[in-house]
């Protein structure tokens, strides 16, 4: 469980500082691509710059979890609770118990399992709220491109003699917004991309957790046996049911 947990974080921040390294190399085409539209590249940026803050801030919210379920299994007493994922099934192993039945640790492990998923439910959000301005952006600046050239030709005079003065000069309204929809398609496909890495590696965290507590469970569990049934003959049956149509006589 420790090497899967730190693993991730460490896969976590290699990653984030390959990507702050790229940026800095590669500072001047970035920021041309930003400035193609202040305002919604900054929202993508911005968005993004909050994904990954709250990819950590998930992956380092597992530490407490860790800590107890470490002290737990090397058989502490007195262990203090987790703060949120883990303190329902703690609260239950309190007592530490040396036998739980099957449909108890089904129902500890769903209970898990949908907390975690709960966790993790604000991360998706963004990263789909970055494909959502990547393709707004796209829509955004292909009405920006078809409006600039309908507007363009709409007021060329083809008869003047400064007519190709007036074609570049009007040019600049459809180019911006073809620099729109292709940066920002870029940035929120790309801030997807990596706040989905992110994603990825809070769930591989959190399934390490959950591995090493369903296996800890798993051996402290008592499955009920099957009681065997009584295998009959006919005259016994038929005794049985006449014992009981006298006792019913009797009442």
């Amino acid at each position: 469980m420790k090497k899967s947990f730190h693993r991730a974080l460490n896969f976590m921040a290699l990653f984030t500082a390959v990507l702050l390294a790229g940026l800095i190399y590669f500072y001047a085409e970035f920021l041309q691509i930003a400035t193609a539209n202040v305002l919604l590249n900054g929202i993508i940026i911005g968005t993004t710059v909050f994904g990954c803050g709250l990819c950590f801030y998930q992956i380092f919210r597992l530490i407490p979890e860790y800590k107890w379920l470490k002290a737990y299994i090397a058989g502490r007493r007195n262990v203090k609770m987790p703060p949120v994922l883990l303190r329902s099934v703690a609260q239950m192993l309190v007592g530490r118990p040396k036998h739980i039945s099957a449909g108890t640790l089904n129902g500890m492990l769903d209970m898990i399992l949908m907390r975690f998923d709960d966790a993790r439910e604000s991360i998706r959000y963004v990263s789909n709220t970055l494909i959502f301005l990547g393709l707004l952006g796209t829509f955004w600046g292909l009405i920006l491109t078809v409006g600039g050239f309908a507007e363009l030709i709409g007021n060329l005079d083809f008869s003047s003699e400064m007519v190709m003065e007036k074609m570049q000069a009007g040019l600049s309204t459809p180019l911006s917004g073809m620099a729109t929809a292709f940066t920002s398609s870029l940035l929120g496909l790309g801030g997807s991309l990596f706040v989905g890495f992110l994603a990825m590696q809070v769930q591989s965290a959190q399934n390490s957790i959950f591995r090493e507590l369903e296996n800890y469970l798993s051996k402290h569990t008592r499955v009920a046996q099957v009681i065997p049934q009584f295998n009959l003959t006919t005259q016994e049956i038929k005794r049985m049911q006449q014992l009981s149509d006298d006792n019913i006589e009797m009442f």
